[in-house]
Parts: C-alpha cells; structure tokens; sequence
C-alpha cells in the first residue's frame, strides 16, 4: 500500500521503514486531492499546520488550523490536503519498531492502539510549542550516531502520546453509531487482555476465532464480518499478529525454553510453533534469540 502524502519522497521512506522501520521529518506537502482509503502497515504521528480533511473509518475530521494526529496500522483512512501548503512534522514506524514499550499502559489507552479512540487534537500555543520542540529533537538525534537512538526516539514518542492523553477530543469530532467498531473494540481488548504472558504453565485461553465469538455471544462470521469491516484484516490474521510479536518479545526477553514459549502460546507441539512463525516472519523461533 502507497505511503500517504505527507511523505515528499515516498521511495526513501519506505526504504527507511523496511530498514529500520522509524523515520521522522519535517514536512510541507502542497494542495491536492484524497489519498487512497485504507489501512496502512505502520503508525503515523503527524503534527499538521494549515487547513486540511481525514476521514478515519467512518468519521470524518476537517483540520483548520493546528493539530496533533495519532494514526493506527488497523484503521483506514485517506489525508486530503486543503491548503496551498501544508507545513508541519511526521514520525512514522512500524510495530516491530515500537514493540519494546507496546505493553505500556499509557500506548495502550492512546489512539495509537485504540480503534475507536479520537485520532485528532487541536493544539493551543503552548503545546504547539512543546510538540514542535519533540519534533525538533527527535530529528536532531536522528542524525547522530548515538548507540541507543532508538530508545530515544521510542522516548518521544511515548512524549507525544501523554501530550495527546491529556487533551480533551476535537470538538468538530464526527461520531457514527457502529456496531461493528463497538464488536471490534470488545474482540481487541479480550485479545490485549491475554498479555503479556507472565508464565509459561498459564496458556492463552483464547487462540482461534471462535474461541472469541463465543465468549462474545456472536456467531462467528458476525466477529469475522466487523473484523474485516474495520481493519481490513481477518480475524485469524490479527491473533497470528498479536501471537507472533508475543513470541519475539518472549524470545528476546526470557530465558524460557522454546517448547515452553509454545506452550504459553496455545501451540500443542514445539514444531507447530516453529512452523508458525517461521510461516508469518519467515524467521525460526532461534533467529530472536539474543545471542
């Protein structure tokens, strides 16, 4: 899928992003049209400064003026550009990129993860300034060759969303009655709830599809049917997602054995799991062991 406009050289920064998977910039993007609806496979922090339009899912924002846009991977949406010149700053990263701090309350409770969370805040001179002083920094920083970088700008990040965490949403918020957001909030905070996993002998009680509609008391081509509605992702694909970056974070960060991984994560036999991964990242379970 296309990166959104906000990007004046699209080719560089998917390079970036499939390298490292985390660029921020300044950006001044000039008038033109919607981009394509839909979802894309990164988030995006943009700080927006001029007149512009984002219809997110079915809502639509009409942006005159200063804002701060928190945008998720599981969301569609398309910019549209209404200025002569859109000025401002962009960060945008991957989930691999920001998986060490994912369990953090605060990222969890930010537009970032939440699917019917407001994306939009409009910004008073003060945060105005403060913001624009994060940007600044991080694309600073960008340019050293400082070992811990990525921590840093992981740091910022988690800035910007406690600047967005203490803002009241846009007033001009356009709000549709949906069930399918309403099933879908339901199904990603059972599923969020399961982790992280904290023992290996304690296994995900829900692994497949109707595992979830059945404790939600619908039938599962109704769970399947808003899945796909909202995200553009099936049901199965969104647990395999969530499944597999709890496996690289378990690889990485514990000491417990492979089989045991396996088993915390609803797998019957070690091989499954390694079939599983291997099959989604196209990596062996040993490949995210540290070394």
């Amino acid at each position: 899928m296309e990166l959104p406009v906000e990007y004046p050289d699209l080719t560089l920064t998917q390079a970036i992003l499939k390298l490292r998977g985390f660029r921020v910039s300044r950006n001044k993007v000039p008038k033109s049209g919607p981009t394509a609806f839909g979802r894309r496979h990164y988030f995006l922090i943009i700080l927006s400064i001029g007149e512009s339009k984002v219809h997110y899912d079915d809502h639509t924002f009409h942006l005159d003026g200063v804002y701060l846009l928190l945008l998720n991977p599981q969301v569609p949406y398309s910019t549209e550009i209404v200025s002569e010149n859109q000025t401002g700053y962009s960060c945008v990263f991957t989930e691999t990129f920001i998986q060490p701090i994912m369990r953090l309350e605060s990222l969890q409770q930010s537009p970032l993860f939440k699917v019917n969370a407001t994306p939009v805040f409009k910004l008073d001179a003060q945060r105005q300034a403060r913001l624009t002083g994060i940007f600044d920094a991080m694309i600073l920083h960008e340019t050293t060759d400082y070992l811990y970088k990525d921590d840093l700008m992981r740091t910022y990040i988690q800035q910007i969303v406690h600047e967005a965490l203490q803002m009241r949403p846009a007033e001009h918020f356009i709000q549709y009655n949906n069930a399918s957001l309403r099933i879908v909030q339901h199904f990603m905070e059972m599923l969020e709830r399961q982790f992280p996993i904290e023992h290996p002998n304690e296994p995900l009680q829900f692994k497949k599809a109707q595992d979830y509609a059945t404790s939600l008391a619908l039938h599962v081509n109704s769970l399947n049917r808003a899945v796909r509605e909202v995200t553009g992702k099936s049901t199965t694909t969104i647990i395999a997602e969530r499944i597999t970056a709890e496996a690289i974070s378990l690889l990485r960060y514990t000491d417990w054995s492979i089989a045991d991984i396996a088993y915390a994560l609803g797998f019957e036999y070690p091989n499954y799991f390694s079939n599983f991964l291997k099959k989604v990242t196209g990596n062996s379970p040993k490949f995210y062991r540290i070394r």
